[in-house]
């Protein structure tokens, strides 16, 4: 994502890459869990995490108008000013059969999108198993995935470990991506209630 000459987001190819690690990371965790699916990626952070509401509502509504199997959120905004917008994305996204996976903020306050019910929203758990994922019976984050001290992929071919919703939420991403490939007929919806079935504190659960 690029400002254009009127100050308004725009969506052109990108030749710098990533510049802050944060993206890597997730793409990284994906690839792991995942490895035969296809990524792309949308860049909406600059360096040091700078970004503005403006930026992450274009690539936003991109990725949804692509129509992608999952996208993945590792990020959220406290900016009350953009959560309509980014509701009627995320309901978009959800009546067009794209799972939206959003991680919740790291600290307790109000934060979108993950708040949407028509997203699936993340927390992080500290097991070390990369596919172990809880349901939460005390909504509102919808699920818990590994994001605690986890070993990722960083720029310049160097690892880091690091902590964080952020990495919890590629981890659900990529469980969801692998349920879709097997089956693609799936509703969010219905993807949903499958995850919770299959959550590892389910009784039923596998």
């Amino acid at each position: 994502m690029q400002v254009g000459e009127g100050g308004e987001p725009v969506v052109s190819p990108d030749e710098e890459g990533d510049v802050a690690g944060h993206g890597t990371a997730c793409a990284g965790i994906i690839r792991d869990l995942a490895p035969e699916c296809e990524i792309f990626s949308v860049r909406v952070l600059g360096a040091g995490y700078t970004g503005s509401g403006q930026v992450l509502l274009a690539g936003l509504r991109w990725a949804v108008e692509q129509g992608f199997d999952v996208i993945n959120m590792s990020l959220s905004t406290t900016k009350r000013q953009f959560a309509e917008v980014l509701h009627e994305l995320a309901d978009r996204a959800y009546f067009n059969r794209t799972i939206l996976v959003a991680s919740a903020h790291n600290m307790p306050v109000e934060s979108y999108p993950w708040r949407f019910s028509s997203v699936v929203s993340v927390g992080s758990h500290s097991d070390p198993d990369s596919m172990r994922f809880y349901y939460n019976p005390s909504p509102p984050v919808e699920f818990f995935a590994r994001g605690v001290q986890v070993e990722l992929a960083w720029m310049g071919g160097k690892t880091i470990r690091a902590t964080g919703n952020s990495f919890a939420t590629p981890h659900m991403s990529a469980i969801c991506a692998l349920v879709r490939s097997k089956h693609p007929e799936l509703t969010p919806f219905q993807l949903k209630s499958v995850l919770h079935l299959i959550a590892d504190n389910n009784v039923g659960g596998m």
